[in-house]
């Protein structure tokens, strides 16, 4: 399951949870096994009494989590053409489910996000009450590069960013960092990468039975003081105005256009922003767009069944195998996209994407926002 659970004890009979992503070979992709264990055990932590709290963090000093395990989606879905693999309904459905009930956690859930932070990674780390990064996150949603879509909630998380910054994010697969993060609230908390098991050892000194709140939050600050001189430099808020200018335009086409006439521009981190797109999914971009567009107005829950049902039809469409066959298989760098013409994508297809593939009542009906 590449999952290892341990207690710690601590004062007053409370013991400390500590969920360990242990797939170091694979960046810590998040797959099946993962999903499934982490729900399990959890679950039980949330209705323990004696756990006070619960620390997710992951092995290896790469990565938190690099995404979800995409190449057996991909596989799957190179195995039944034109079809929904049974693994995508159970992985994404599963997935989900998990992430909505962490968003709902009712203990301090912490989550240590070092490393690279990306697509499904991103989305477990959201999913925390208290998301640290330190000195080596890199956070992103990198989805354009294989014609899947920024998921695992992001149609939520990015639109609750400032100005045309989550659009931005979404097409690009700029990495943010720590500072970049706490800017945007996708973090709350600053921590130097060695400061891990000094969080650890003062979780088990609290006084879990009284004041726990204000008593966490003074750990956390006193570290976090520590920490600050090492604080990298903003990237994205000094940029925001220049972004909003570009990505002030009325459909995607525009967008892709004024992005991609980036990838010679004088600053590194545009240029590398446009370079990117250009070599991404056009699909993909169109995705993007639409699932922002929709999702303003949605609770989580129903972003996450949006999500489902555009989940379930890219692999049903040949653009995401097709991307990580290029990027993470053959590793050709050429994938060869069903649509490369972004101005061409037909409005159908677009459109199809968000349409049920099954049924009956939504799979992902019994979610909640309570």
């Amino acid at each position: 399951m590449n999952v290892i659970f341990e207690e710690r004890p601590s004062r007053h009979g409370y013991r400390i949870g500590i969920a360990t992503l242990d797939a170091e070979k694979s960046l810590n992709a998040v797959s099946l096994p993962m999903i499934e264990a982490l729900d399990h055990h959890l679950h039980a932590w949330q209705d323990d009494t004696e756990i006070a709290c619960v620390v997710l963090r992951a092995r290896g000093s790469k990565a938190f989590s690099a995404g979800g395990d995409v190449r057996h989606l991909a596989e799957a879905c190179c195995a039944h053409p034109g079809e929904v693999p049974p693994l995508a309904r159970r992985f994404f459905a599963d997935e989900y489910r998990l992430y909505q009930r962490l968003h709902h956690y009712r203990k301090p859930l912490l989550c240590w996000g070092h490393g690279y932070v990306m697509g499904g990674g991103l989305g477990l780390m959201q999913s925390a009450s208290l998301r640290i990064v330190t000195p080596s996150s890199r956070l992103a949603m990198p989805e354009i590069g294989i014609g899947l879509y920024p998921d695992v909630g992001a149609s939520w998380f990015l639109n609750r960013l400032p100005g045309r910054l989550g659009l931005f994010l979404g097409l690009s697969a700029c990495q943010l960092n720590a500072r970049d993060a706490l800017d945007l609230d996708l973090a709350d908390r600053f921590l130097l990468d060695s400061q891990q098991d000094a969080l650890l050892h003062g979780l088990v000194q609290l006084n879990w039975s009284e004041q726990a709140d204000s008593q966490l939050h003074s750990l956390l600050q006193a570290l976090e003081n520590e920490a600050l001189a090492q604080l990298p430099s903003a990237q994205l808020l000094p940029r925001r105005e220049r972004i909003d200018r570009l990505l002030d335009v009325s459909d995607l086409p525009a967008a892709w256009q004024a992005l991609t006439a980036l990838k010679d521009d004088s600053d590194p981190l545009l240029a590398r922003a446009g370079a990117t797109l250009g070599a991404g999914c056009p699909l993909t971009a169109h995705l993007v767009w639409e699932q922002l567009r929709r999702a303003p107005f949605l609770s989580l829950a129903d972003v996450f069944r949006m999500e489902y049902a555009m989940s379930l039809n890219c692999c049903r469409h040949p653009e995401f195998a097709e991307g990580v066959r290029a990027r993470l298989i053959d590793k050709d760098n050429r994938p060869r996209w069903h649509w490369p013409d972004v101005a061409a994508i037909p409005v159908a297809a677009i459109e199809a994407h968000f349409a049920p593939t099954w049924e009956g009542e939504h799979p992902l009906a019994d979610l909640s926002d309570d």
